[in-house]
């Protein structure tokens, strides 16, 4: 017998060995483990500041440039669609009556219709085929925009985009949550989703540089959808080289750092895997639970409001009396905006341990934007113009309802559900925003400003419900700890800016070791792949 043969079967072995001697709980499927507790079982391993450092730095220097650098890329290939209009689209393919509106909602209704395969795929196919597929696929369609004359070619372009990023966001808010302790998620998440705003920057200088080129045989969006497109298509070859799947495959560390990274993780209680075996409980869970649906109406609230600033915000700065060009050039301070928003309103979540306030502190700004465009005159072009930009708060909220709703969700099934649930709210949002802005009322928009303005304030009301909700289901779990022999509260160390040292030779004190009264460890839980409801040692956060 061959050696590969032998050590594959002694492999198997070792997992199934781990599997076994895993703790029994009722809700635990043997096949459907976390993959840490098939590589490494549940020995504990001690890990020192200095090792958690080693490795988070380490995983940011591998993980984040990929994912920030495919978000921009998909940030880009729908923005641009805007700037194109800007620069002669509409009359260069013959657009009438809704035609372009239409364009706009076409991405956003392919990925809500994709939502449900997206959800399966994400669980059951492994990141590292995953992603470079549909980066490759929705480059290739980016590209066919520069082949396409008329709305029928610019439609299918366009819904074969959407279908294709439909497993973009959710499949970067997973891996964050893999890879990185629930304090570290709201920092990473503003990294790779800060880039919406470099998108709007660099579409802006790409439509600038490309509006002055003349004697061209291609027109102005063939030449802006050819870049971004061939851009996306080579990048998909070089995530294939670049990414691991989780932490226990990770390339990039030593095995003994892979076991201490699987260590530092395990107070999160959501698990190292992002794919597993799909589980229905856990799909039933998802849909009966009211913080699915507080979240998922969050994120339909914010995205219908988002429309001003996506699909219409070079329109509307048309409108207020600024030329093609200039138009252009305003959105790159507006896209900077955002890229600083997001960066603090995720830096203050992360210092203060709190993203349900910071999102209604983000909100108000935007209502005051919203109201002074729907307010003042038309030749008050500097105060609309502060207006405008004070939209931009609004993207400091959809980074922290992701990381909000990562670090709330457990189970690999549940948080895909959940996850792909929040990009089809979005995409529900991107579909009835743009109807909210009529072509008759152009360039005011005035009935589509006053809507918004409504809808962020019921997103306040909304993000105040989930903080209720929660704070009784933290309640709930600690009836449910004392009746199962354990502490009634237990300290979340995820949520610990300082990574708590886990020594071997700790005593069982519940302020070094989190113990039972019973004498079990507390965290035995974290690996089996249960979601928020089954583990009682889940602990929400605010």
């Amino acid at each position: 017998m061959s050696d590969t043969k032998l050590e594959i079967q002694h492999q198997e072995k070792t997992e199934t060995e781990h599997v076994e001697q895993a703790p029994r709980h009722p809700d635990v499927q043997p096949d459907g483990v976390d993959d840490a507790l098939r590589e490494f079982g549940d020995e504990r391993i001690e890990v020192t500041e200095e090792d958690n450092r080693r490795i988070r730095i380490r995983t940011d220097m591998f993980l984040l440039p990929i994912l920030a650098w495919t978000y921009w890329l998909q940030i880009l290939d729908k923005t641009i669609l805007g700037y194109a209009s800007v620069f002669g689209l509409k009359a260069d393919t013959h657009l009438v009556g809704n035609q372009y509106s239409q364009l706009g909602s076409l991405n956003a209704i392919a990925q809500l219709v994709w939502q449900p395969f997206s959800s399966y795929l994400l669980v059951r196919v492994k990141p590292r085929h995953l992603m470079p597929i549909i980066v490759t696929c929705w480059g290739i369609s980016c590209c066919g925009f520069a082949a396409s004359s008329s709305f029928p070619g610019l439609a299918a372009c366009r819904f074969l985009l959407g279908l294709f990023e439909a497993a973009c966001l959710p499949l970067f808010s997973i891996l964050t949550s893999v890879w990185y302790r629930r304090a570290e998620q709201p920092m990473r998440v503003a990294i790779w989703y800060g880039t919406n705003g470099l998108g709007t920057i660099m579409a802006s200088v790409f439509a600038y540089g490309f509006g002055h080129v003349e004697n061209s045989p291609l027109k102005h969006y063939q030449m802006l959808y050819l870049l971004c497109g061939l851009l996306t298509v080579v990048t998909g070859p070089i995530i294939y080289w670049r990414l691991d799947n989780n932490i226990t495959e990770a390339r990039f560390l030593t095995p003994e750092d892979r076991h201490k990274g699987v260590e530092r993780l395990r107070a999160n209680n959501t698990g190292t895997s992002a794919t597993n075996k799909y589980k229905w409980n856990q799909v039933v869970e998802c849909l009966i639970e009211p913080q699915t649906y507080l979240f998922l109406g969050m994120t339909l609230l914010v995205n219908v409001g988002a429309s001003v600033t996506t699909v219409f915000g070079p329109l509307v700065l048309s409108g207020l009396g600024f030329d093609k060009y200039k138009t252009s050039l305003l959105n790159m301070p507006f896209g900077a905006l955002q890229v600083i928003i997001i960066w603090i309103t995720s830096y203050c979540s992360y210092q203060f341990k709190n993203k349900s306030l910071t999102i209604i502190v983000m909100t108000i700004p935007v209502i005051v934007g919203l109201a002074l465009l729907w307010a003042l005159p038309r030749d008050n072009q500097g105060l609309l113009l502060f207006a405008y930009y004070l939209l931009a708060f609004l993207y400091g909220i959809n980074p922290l309802i992701i990381s909000w709703l990562s670090a709330n969700t457990a189970g690999s099934t549940k948080r895909s559900i959940t996850i792909s649930g929040f990009n089809g709210a979005s995409a529900a949002g991107n579909i009835v925003g743009p109807y909210l802005f009529k072509d008759s009322e152009a360039p005011l928009y005035l009935s589509g400003l006053k809507a918004s303005l409504i809808i962020f304030i019921v997103l306040m009301a909304a993000t105040i419900l989930q903080i209720i909700n929660f704070w009784v289901l933290n309640r709930m779990k600690s009836r449910e700890r004392v009746k199962n022999g354990k502490p009634a509260k237990i300290h979340d160390s995820s949520m610990d800016k300082k990574f708590r040292v886990f020594q071997k030779d700790e005593t069982k004190d519940t302020d070094k070791v989190e113990a039972s009264t019973t004498g079990v460890q507390l965290g035995e839980n974290a690996f089996l792949d249960l979601t928020d409801r089954q583990n009682d040692e889940f602990v929400y956060v605010f």
